[in-house]
């Protein structure tokens, strides 16, 4: 199934979007080692080129400051082939990323809120999480960015319980079923 995948994929980026905490960077090292392509984190690289963590970008220079980074390092990644990008959550804010994402394919994984409750509990480097009830944050985010994140090319919708292998894998067969169906309207 990888190899079709691969096959159809011909080199285009899957770009992972979603909720903090939906699993984007574990699922997207899992797809790149499935699909033999190379693996990138938006935050990661953030932090590199900031030399800073996330929660210092925005204690010291804040949200807006770091939000301009993510763009600059999408921007960057844009202009890759074979590459699995994970996100960060805010990215479909900004209409700019979107000219980005559309480089490729995007994948929305969407996990339940009550799911990213238990992954984020005991998280505290997330700075929009730092203060507040974690419940209503998560779901004020939520709302606020789902009309972007129904954007995608791609839904893998998770009830929360699946293993990350099990997660990618639904993720490989959507962007399959996608890309034949894009096919099918192009020939039509």
């Amino acid at each position: 199934m990888e190899d079709l995948a691969v096959d159809l994929l011909r080199g285009v980026n899957l770009y992972l979007v979603g909720m903090m905490g939906a699993g984007k960077t574990t699922v997207g090292r899992i797809l790149a080692r499935e699909l033999k392509y190379r693996f990138f984190d938006t935050d990661e690289l953030i932090v590199r080129v900031a030399n800073q963590s996330i929660a210092e970008i925005f204690a010291r220079q804040g949200e807006e400051a770091f939000r301009e980074l993510e763009t600059k390092v999408l921007g960057e990644l844009a202009a890759y082939q074979n590459s699995i990008v994970a996100t960060g959550g805010g990215i479909v804010g900004r209409s700019i990323n979107w000219g980005y994402l559309h480089y490729g394919i995007v994948v929305w994984l969407d996990v339940p809120v009550e799911q990213l409750i238990q992954r984020l509990g005991s998280d505290t480097t997330r700075p929009l999480l730092r203060e507040g009830d974690l419940k209503s944050k998560l779901q004020n985010l939520l709302s606020e960015r789902e009309c972007f994140y129904t954007q995608a090319d791609v839904r893998v919708s998770t009830r929360g319980g699946e293993k990350p292998e099990e997660v990618a894998l639904m993720a490989i067969e959507e962007v399959r079923k996608a890309i034949k169906s894009k096919t099918r309207d192009d020939i039509n």
